[in-house]
């Protein structure tokens, strides 16, 4: 029996499930990390040495400019893989970006010698990877173009009721860091919310008011 085979089955059945050998050997040599809230994943410029599959938290990876300001590329969850450790890994290149830990996590680590070995020898792994990179690189695509193309209005409405929930504990720069636009852009909007009577503001708290005025919003293109 592998070790931590009741997490594999509870995560990732499908690991379990595929019969291959390779995918027994790769299943045997993951470490079992844990990552505390805050800790840095991994480092721009750093060197890519592993493969990760969340278990537990929240990473997010994010890329920050000269100024200081953050942008969000996308965040790992439970049953995730790392987009850019995949990239990285395929094309021999450093991390073009930073991932930090938004809470304590845990998350199976697997070696770049374990990766390649097992790539070439499983079609099952083989799928999964490109499956997962193709996926998530497609909602990194995606983010980018409503930075690009769709209004701060559009974008921060969304945000708000993606939340699907009255009281939202989100800070002013973690919506900026999401939305990809800078601080006082987004308390700028907020404050502007809040005098319509849309939202109420409170230190780390928004409160809705008036949903059906930020659902008119998703839809507008203004900046």
């Amino acid at each position: 029996m592998f070790k931590h085979k009741a997490l594999w089955e509870s995560h990732f059945p499908e690991f379990s499930k595929s019969g291959e050998s390779a995918m027994k050997s790769l299943m045997e040599s993951a470490a079992l990390v844990s990552i505390p809230a805050g800790q840095q994943v991994f480092a721009s410029g750093s060197i890519c040495e592993n493969y990760l599959l969340l278990l537990k938290g929240s990473v997010k990876a994010q890329l920050i400019s000269e100024n200081g300001r953050e942008m969000l590329l996308y965040q790992m969850t439970p049953g995730d893989s790392c987009v850019l450790t995949t990239s990285c890994l395929l094309s021999g290149d450093s991390y073009p970006a930073e991932a930090i830990s938004e809470e304590d996590s845990s998350a199976f680590i697997i070696s770049s010698h374990a990766f390649y070995r097992c790539l070439e020898t499983s079609a099952f792994f083989r799928e999964f990877v490109f499956k997962n990179f193709s996926a998530r690189l497609s909602n990194i695509i995606g983010r980018f173009g409503e930075v690009v193309f769709a209004g701060i209005d559009n974008r921060l409405s969304k945000e708000l009721l993606s939340a699907n929930k009255k009281t939202i504990k989100i800070t002013h720069q973690e919506l900026a860091t999401k939305l990809g636009s800078a601080r006082e852009v987004i308390s700028r909007h907020l404050k502007q919310y809040e005098g319509q009577g849309w939202v109420s503001l409170n230190r780390g708290t928004i409160i809705i008011s008036d949903f059906d005025a930020l659902k008119k919003l998703t839809n507008s293109p203004s900046n």
